[in-house]
């Protein structure tokens, strides 16, 4: 029989770039969904994490970092966050309080004009003093369209019960979207690759990490481990050699790294493979971006 008073709906989580909504997409689930990297603008896609009890289902998008797109891919970014704010029930819009740098008003004023509920979350408590939570508090009253604030700590999971409870409040009743099963709506040919991508971000520096696409071209299920091929994309030659580094040292502690994650993530053996191939200025080609999946 199915439940009449099973609660369900889609929240956006968005915000500045490295402000911790990966990490409070992780602490949700309880699993590691989305990469994260102390880099800013590790996320690229909007990433579906979907949360099952018996009486509800909450469908978390976690999205790009918000800033003012200077390329294609960024622009194709910053789309995947307005879809998400286009489908929510509820919008999310964290804020890391040991940050100076806060949301453009002209970003806020967009977002006050969606008609989904608004909740500020504050996060990164254990990082500062009282006052300048205080400071981020007084901001959010200012914005006048936040029903709610709360204090959070995503990395160290400190009032998460209490965000979820909220959360639920504002959600409609409604069956399940997703099967209860499901923990996203992505396969694990994306998580491979977003995983090596992770790798590169914190295996590499400057502009490296920004430069590459990881494209899984490969996955085989085998009886003892899963055959992983992946294509590291590079802008130019320079970075293919930085990548591969001396003797191939920097590729192969690149492709051990995401191998044990991977291993982690899927639960099994894994055998992986990984190719450079040199795409000039592939963030700025629209055709290559949607061949890469920078399309809703």
């Amino acid at each position: 029989m199915e439940n009449t008073n099973h609660t369900a709906g889609f929240v956006s989580i968005i915000g500045r770039p490295n402000a911790g909504k990966s990490t409070l997409l992780n602490a949700f689930l309880g699993e590691k969904l989305s990469i994260v990297t102390p880099k800013a603008q590790t996320t690229r896609h909007r990433i579906l994490g979907i949360l099952n009890e018996p009486d509800f289902q909450i469908v978390f998008s976690d999205t790009p970092g918000i800033i003012k797109p200077k390329y294609e891919l960024q622009k194709s970014m910053m789309k995947f966050v307005s879809y998400s704010n286009e489908d929510a029930d509820l919008i999310i819009c964290v804020l890391d309080a040991s940050s100076d740098e806060y949301p453009e008003a002209e970003t806020m004023q967009q977002i006050k004009q969606l008609a989904a509920p608004k909740l500020l979350v504050i996060n990164k408590i254990d990082l500062v003093i009282e006052s300048i939570v205080d400071e981020k508090i007084n901001w959010g009253k200012n914005q006048d369209m936040f029903l709610e604030t709360l204090l959070v700590s995503a990395l160290k999971k400190k009032n998460i019960e209490t965000l979820l409870k909220s959360i639920l409040s504002y959600l409609p009743l409604h069956p399940a979207y997703y099967d209860k099963e499901d923990l996203s709506d992505r396969n694990e040919r994306f998580f491979a690759a977003e995983i090596i991508r992770e790798k590169i971000f914190l295996n590499y520096q400057q502009e490296i990490p920004y430069s590459c696409e990881v494209i899984v071209t490969g996955f085989k299920e085998k009886a003892d481990m899963d055959v992983v091929s992946a294509e590291i994309i590079v802008e130019r030659d320079t970075q293919k050699g930085i990548l591969i580094g001396k003797n191939g040292e920097s590729l192969k502690k690149l492709s051990t790294d995401a191998r044990l994650e991977l291993e982690k993530f899927l639960g099994r053996k894994v055998y992986l493979e990984t190719h450079i191939r040199v795409v000039k200025d592939w963030r700025s080609n629209p055709a290559l971006l949607k061949k890469y999946g920078y399309e809703q």
